[in-house]
């Protein structure tokens, strides 16, 4: 499938050769043709959304125009807004805790019911 969408690239856009060379050195040798346009629209979207960003960094330092200063603070602002980081180890329990959750069994994989003294959805509780 791959040397057929090779044969038709003489008509397709700049960025759509970019895209079919991505997928073949990630190593993706057949896909369906609306993969280069999914692509495509992402990326668009994406490079959009960073110089509209970029554009309001620009305009709140009251320059005249957009510097790689705006646009990569758009990038990172994009970054740390889209990926989360997990928590530190530190913040986490250790595996070896000795005291359990509520409603462990540190023998058992199954979780045990709450005591009722705990059960606050009952109409009795206190």
């Amino acid at each position: 499938m791959g040397d057929k969408q090779e044969e038709g690239d003489e008509g397709l856009p700049r960025d759509a050769k970019i895209v079919k060379s991505l997928l073949k050195s990630m190593g993706v040798e057949e896909y369906e043709p609306r993969v280069v346009h999914q692509f495509m629209e992402l990326w668009y979207r994406y490079v959009v959304d960073v110089l509209t960003d970029a554009q309001l960094y620009s305009e709140h330092a009251s320059k005249p125009t957009i510097d790689t200063d705006d646009i990569k603070l758009a990038i990172q602002t994009k970054v740390n807004f889209s990926f989360s980081q997990p928590p530190p180890r530190e913040l986490s329990a250790p595996l070896d805790s000795p005291m359990p959750l509520p409603g462990q069994c540190l023998l058992c994989l199954e979780t045990t019911a709450a005591p009722s003294s705990l059960d606050f959805s009952s109409t009795r509780f206190r």
